[in-house]
């Protein structure tokens, strides 16, 4: 998410990096030397966007869900300038449809067949996805009810089938005051990064209506539908199928199960679903973030899973299932990755996220060497790193073989899936932190990164698609970043009290990694870090032992790699 938003914001001040530029030169002065300018980047025809879209993996995997879509929404809500009128709104959402063709997008069911268009700019009618709301006068509980009244009506007035795929619903505090925008949208057209680019854009439009001027929005670069149609080229290349072993294998093997049954998409919908929300204090969470990551040459998600897999493996211990190391987990990625040459996804406004699954094993880590933040935390994490950085392009594959190769799907599709998904949603202002800047998301007891919590919610009728979810999302305050965590399993599945005790051993594995950032002898390389592919992590390790260990810790992979050719 981070390098997306990293790439945009280079984008904007006329440079081109790609995420896996990103990713493998780490610094400003690496990634200025491989900068590009924006007239390399290989321009869109104004119409490629539009047209039927092939249905990319994503969408494959609601439909075969099954239950009602209608709802199946984001939100978020942010202030709004003061001096807005309804006339500048509708015209800034009128240009917002007109230049993502996304928010265009019409779903069309016929037999248990999906279709989806994104008809001709100026074809989206702009008055009917905005509401101008009254709150002059109002006060705080007042607005709170009033605005989770409106978010239902909104959220309601979603309709793929009909292409009604966005809603703008304006609570209009009164002359010269500072009110709320509600902007609700169809997960069919928007993820995570998408709010990164439609806010931005609806902000900028409206301001260059307010003075006087013509709205010119950034270029999307590569459109919905160009991307949907590289995934299904993808998805038949011979370096794609032959990763169909390494996803047959992860998959081969079931975990045991969480609860006395499988999971039942009859029974176990929406309506049934129970919520556990726990919070890491920042003394805890801020060495996961800083420290540790940059210790052991990983990223965030790298140390919230190592704690994740820690955690299963000691409820599965207290629960008389020691053998039960692994646990399988669906992962949520941003789906943007850097395939095809050419292409430029930092800008575009759609659905793109990916879901793979990975098999997180701390089998032969000493559990004595974990309490503590002793150096079983350290192999812990290098064995999950290393097993997440198995995935081939962030697990993208997995999406195409399951869903769009004819010779992969039906194979993929009869393994058994993962019973625990886990989603780092990144970090957000936490409420009473931030002053209320125009187009900035509203924080209260009520909102967690604008998203009201009282507001819209899906079809309870809507079968769930796992036993545990998890996600996670870090908040600033001003003592420094707390980590929340929201459980959700079905109440017919899993005991409250079962999922209390494995979030449990979740703080319990957190306070383990945060003591271990504080050893001097933390850190240190994997395989995947380097082009030492022949090496294994016990060769690794031993060899950088053999280093003074100052020095060790000053060398980067280029030196590091270095020092092994001449040890050699």
């Amino acid at each position: 998410m981070v390098s997306i938003q990293l790439v945009s914001r280079a984008r904007k001040a006329g440079l081109v990096i790609t995420p896996r530029q990103v990713f493998e030169h780490k610094t400003v002065a690496a990634l200025a030397a491989v900068a590009g300018s924006l007239d390399q980047v290989v321009s869109e025809g104004p119409d490629d966007g539009l047209g039927e879209v092939p249905l990319t993996p994503t969408v494959h995997w609601l439909r075969e869900r099954g239950g009602p879509i209608g709802r199946f929404n984001q939100s978020t809500l942010v202030h709004a300038p003061a001096g807005l009128t309804e006339e500048h709104l509708t015209a800034a959402v009128r240009a917002v449809l007109d230049h993502h063709d996304a928010l265009r997008l019409r779903l069309t069911r016929d037999t248990g067949q999906w279709r989806l268009t994104v008809p001709e700019r100026g074809s989206a009618d702009a008055a009917a996805a905005v509401l101008r709301v009254d709150t002059a006068g109002l006060g705080a509980d007042a607005l709170r009810a009033l605005t989770s009244e409106q978010s239902e009506a909104a959220w309601a007035r979603i309709s793929p089938d009909e292409g009604a795929m966005l809603q703008v619903v304006w609570f209009d505090a009164g002359p010269g005051a500072q009110g709320r925008l509600l902007i609700v949208a169809h997960h069919l057209v928007v993820d995570n990064v998408s709010w990164q680019v439609l806010v931005p854009d609806l902000a900028a439009a409206c301001e260059a209506l307010a003075a006087g001027r013509e709205i010119e929005l950034q270029p999307t670069g590569t459109s919905l539908r160009r991307w949907a149609e590289h995934l299904v080229a993808l998805a038949h290349k011979p370096e794609r199928a032959a990763e169909l072993a390494l996803w047959e294998e992860m998959l081969d093997i079931p975990d045991a199960l969480l609860g006395d049954r499988p999971l039942d998409p009859g029974q176990d919908v929406l309506g049934t679903m129970r919520f556990l929300t726990r919070t890491e204090p920042a003394e805890h969470v801020a060495p996961l973030l800083t420290t540790l990551p940059a210790a052991y040459h990983a990223g965030v998600n790298d140390v919230l899973l190592t704690a994740l897999a820690l955690a299963v493996a000691d409820w599965r211990a207290a629960r008389g299932e020691e053998e039960e190391t692994a646990v399988l987990v669906d992962l949520e990625g941003h789906g943007r990755e850097d395939v095809v040459e050419g292409v430029d996804l930092s800008r575009t406004v759609g659905w793109f996220t990916s879901l793979h699954p990975v098999r997180l094993d701390v089998e032969g880590v000493d559990r004595t060497e974990v309490e503590g933040g002793g150096a079983g935390v350290g192999q812990a994490l290098k064995l999950v790193k290393e097993q997440l950085r198995a995935a081939p392009d962030n697990g993208l594959g997995y999406g195409l073989l399951r869903h769009l190769n004819h010779d992969t799907r039906a194979v993929l599709a009869e393994l058994p899936g993962p019973q625990v998904s886990f989603n780092y949603l990144g970090r957000t202002q936490a409420g009473g932190a931030a002053a209320a800047e125009p187009w900035t998301p509203v924080v209260d007891d009520h909102m967690v990164g604008g998203a009201d919590l009282a507001g819209g919610r899906p079809e309870p009728e809507t079968p769930m698609t796992h036993a545990l979810a998890v996600n996670a999302l870090t908040e600033d305050h001003p003592d420094g970043p707390r980590l929340l965590l929201v459980w959700s399993w079905p109440q017919r599945l899993l005991r409250e009290q079962d999922v209390e005790a494995l979030a449990d051993c979740f703080s319990s594995a957190v306070q383990a990694l945060a003591a271990h950032a504080e050893r001097p002898d933390s850190g240190g390389f994997t395989p995947s870090d380097l082009n030492l592919v022949t090496l294994s992590q016990d060769e690794l390790d031993g060899f950088a032992a053999e280093l003074d260990e100052e020095f060790a810790d000053e060398l980067d992979e280029d030196d590091f790699e270095d020092e092994w050719e001449t040890a050699k």
